[in-house]
């Protein structure tokens, strides 16, 4: 809003005419999230602790997880709040990816609401049934992927990494594709949320990376030079991404080990839904599950452990999701945390060189 508002006037006034520069707005949107994130985060932790949103912490896990039962929860509104705001503020809001991006965002957010309200208000333990939370998840992301496959500038080619010439047409099947990715990653980063501070770090480096790739893909030069799809208007999309960025760094700050505040569901859903929602515009979804790597380690060790149980009878991890097998063999959290962060960063880094190398 502020780019449609004040630019206008930059012949009048020359020091507007940064608002032109989409990396002044980028910068400024990671800054404005992180601020209102992180002035915001101690009432918003005095109001959930008023009214009693506690944690409430597995019993067959390992036994110091304990002590973090009752820690506040549900702090991802606040982070989902920045966001939002932030977007609104640096993005320019005539981009129709960006009401997209913001309506996934939101979509998965009311889910994963209603999700921990009825776990933590209602003490229905396991809030929605899962029959409940996916049709949902489809839902919105049904409603993304037809209005994308909708516009008449989009295509339906999968981009490869590594590949310049694979781009294969998935043609209608695009759309059942972008709810898998968009379904897959909210869920994904779900289950990584276990450990304070765990998901919050691979979000924010997940969220750069993408900053990156949404910038150069909306730029024509850029996309040219390093032959990829070059989306009209995705650069936007950084403005997003590096809100996310910032939220997710004042949101740090106090959920970093031992935590003050857990995002819970209404947090961790609407993020992994929107980095998937960025990677489907950007047209680097299979780039997700490089970049997103430990998001992607943790959702397969589940699928793994319940596989191995169900026809063997037998556990392959002493406990899932992964971090809390790591947990279990004696790793200190904060030790599980860091590690995971490390191997972030290298696969993001791993996923930026994939733009070159074609």
């Amino acid at each position: 809003m502020l780019y449609i508002w004040l630019y206008p006037f930059h012949a009048q006034f020359s020091f507007l005419n940064v608002f032109r520069y989409q990396s002044f707005r980028i910068i400024y949107a990671a800054v404005t999230a992180f601020l209102i994130a992180f002035v915001l985060a101690p009432w918003v932790i005095r109001k959930l602790q008023e009214i009693k949103l506690g944690q409430q912490v597995r019993d067959d896990g390992p036994k110091r997880h304990l002590a973090k039962s009752g820690t506040p929860t549900m702090g991802g509104i606040l982070i989902i709040f920045a966001v939002t705001l932030s977007t609104l503020l640096w993005a320019d809001i005539s981009r129709p990816h960006i009401w997209l991006v913001l309506g996934a965002t939101l979509g998965f957010c009311a889910i994963g609401f209603v999700d921990d309200y009825l776990k933590f208000i209602k003490a229905r333990s396991k809030g929605l049934s899962a029959s409940q939370k996916f049709t949902a998840q489809i839902a919105v992301a049904l409603i993304v992927a037809v209005v994308l496959y909708c516009m008449p500038e989009y295509n339906t080619k999968l981009s490869v990494p590594f590949f310049k010439s694979f781009t294969p047409d998935l043609g209608w099947f695009y759309v059942v594709f972008a709810i898998i990715v968009i379904v897959g990653s909210s869920n994904a980063v779900n289950l990584t949320d276990g450990l304070d501070g765990l998901a919050i770090g691979p979000i924010m480096i997940t969220a750069l990376a993408y900053t990156v790739v949404a910038y150069v893909t909306g730029h024509r030069l850029m996309s040219e030079y390093l032959l990829i799809p070059h989306i009209e208007g995705a650069g936007e999309l950084a403005v997003f991404t590096a809100a996310i960025l910032g939220s997710s760094l004042g949101f740090l700050w106090f959920n970093t080990y031992p935590a003050s505040v857990f995002m819970g569901d209404v947090g961790s859903l609407p993020l992994g839904a929107a980095l998937g929602t960025v990677a489907v515009i950007s047209k680097h979804e299979l780039l997700l599950l490089m970049v997103g790597g430990v998001f992607v380690i943790e959702a397969v060790s589940v699928i793994f452990q319940v596989v191995s149980f169900k026809s063997r009878g037998k556990r392959i991890f002493l406990m899932a999701p992964i971090h809390h097998h790591f947990e279990m063999k004696g790793w200190e959290e904060p030790k599980v945390v860091v590690r995971l962060w490390i191997i972030a960063i290298l696969l993001a880094l791993l996923s930026l060189s994939t733009l070159k190398l074609r």
